[in-house]
């Protein structure tokens, strides 16, 4: 019970700093994403229309507390785009641990899809939700009791508080939050074996994101692609519908050009850490 209120006062203050933070009409065009929203619907609208195969097996993550919903939604809006599959939805509502979360991602993708090397799961390309990133990058580790780690050959993470969240300062029972804190341990951990992993990491954010902070969305030494946010949407709650973010990762999906490009333009008013910088 102590638990679920926990989140529920969490998830209020949240959409509490979403309202505050993510309503602004800041349309300041990022040099390397000048994307708009009408050029990106229109853009899906044809990807649905003529969807193209995956490349591999497609994992979708959640969110710290979202039960299902923006997850299904956002594998839906790409699953339109492509064909094949599988398309492989996890969500870690009422999980506890980042182990915990990471079990039901190694387990639901060796249930999809059977893997033939004992030592990780069958290669994929994983879209993440906030957390989710972090889920998927302590999932590309090996587990110490068995050596089993998902293999991620495209990680996109959208909001994810790499650097750690400016709301998980608050008080809380869940330990999950606990790790998301700027400086912790598990953030330190997830560094220390982000080379050994070998995986691509690209990084999406809206500008305004009060509860993670965009400066925090990319790991250290590495880069973000920004949009600025919609007006009267909430910055990271809503992140994961925004149309440019959708239409860039689906054409990465589909094999076909992208519309963000390198070098990744500095988040505005970022230092040089948040500069340009290649992969």
């Amino acid at each position: 019970m102590h638990c679920l209120t926990g989140r529920l006062v969490w998830l209020l203050l949240v959409l509490s700093a979403a309202a505050c933070a993510g309503c602004s009409s800041n349309q300041q065009l990022n040099p390397s994403f000048p994307l708009t929203v009408r050029q990106a619907e229109d853009a899906l609208r044809q990807m649905r229309g003529e969807p193209k195969p995956l490349e591999r097996p497609m994992v979708v993550l959640a969110g710290i507390h979202d039960p299902g919903l923006i997850v299904s939604a956002l594998a839906r809006r790409l699953g339109k785009t492509v064909t094949g599959g599988p398309i492989i939805e996890v969500s870690f509502f009422a999980a506890d641990t980042f182990e915990e979360c990471r079990d039901r991602v190694i387990e639901a993708v060796e249930k999809a899809v059977p893997g033939d090397v004992r030592a990780q799961t069958a290669e994929v390309d994983v879209v993440a939700i906030s957390m989710g990133g972090l889920v998927a990058r302590f999932a590309a580790q090996r587990r110490s009791d068995d050596g089993r780690r998902l293999n991620i050959k495209r990680l996109f993470t959208i909001a994810t508080p790499h650097r750690g969240a400016r709301l998980a300062v608050l008080p809380t029972l869940d330990k999950r939050q606990v790790d998301m804190r700027v400086g912790s341990a598990f953030l330190a951990a997830l560094e220390a074996g982000r080379a050994e992993a070998g995986y691509d990491l690209l990084a999406y954010v809206r500008l305004g994101d009060a509860i993670v902070g965009p400066e925090n969305t990319a790991p250290p030494g590495g880069f973000v692609w920004w949009v600025p946010n919609r007006p009267l949407s909430l910055s990271h709650v809503q992140a994961s519908e925004d149309p440019r973010i959708v239409a860039d990762i689906a054409r990465r999906l589909r094999g076909e050009q992208p519309f963000s490009t390198l070098p990744a333009a500095p988040l505005p008013g970022a230092g040089a850490e948040s500069g340009p910088v290649r992969p």
